[in-house]
């Protein structure tokens, strides 16, 4: 998955919480926000903060599907709450290679449903 891919996905599912997000998809979006907030902080606060608002349900909707991509409850988020080690934790969860086998969550990302 590359860059423009990734940004599409993440907005096309920006409200759908189940699934799996591979790694790629994951931190490609991280990297389109980041950028994004950092020009438009630049521009304009008043835009710096529309930007943050357009990624708010996105950015929440694909921590929940990378973390259960590797196994773990969209709750784990929760953690990005407690200062330093809730971030630190999130962001080794986040660095996880995707499980290669079906989950609690679904196939992996790419793989097609059984019966289909």
């Amino acid at each position: 998955m590359n860059f423009q891919q990734a940004v599409q996905t993440c907005f096309r599912k920006y409200v759908e919480f189940s699934g799996r997000a591979t790694r790629p998809e994951y931190w490609w979006f991280i990297l389109a926000y980041v950028i994004s907030a950092f020009v438009a902080g630049f521009i304009h606060e008043f835009l710096y903060y529309l930007v943050v608002l357009a990624f708010l349900l996105p950015l929440l909707a694909v921590g929940a599907r990378r973390l259960h991509d590797v196994g773990r409850s969209a709750w784990f988020l929760l953690l990005g709450l407690v200062p330093v080690i809730g971030t630190l934790v999130l962001l080794y969860f986040m660095v996880q290679p995707s499980q290669a086998e079906s989950n609690a969550y679904g196939p992996p990302s790419g793989a097609m449903p059984a019966g289909i």
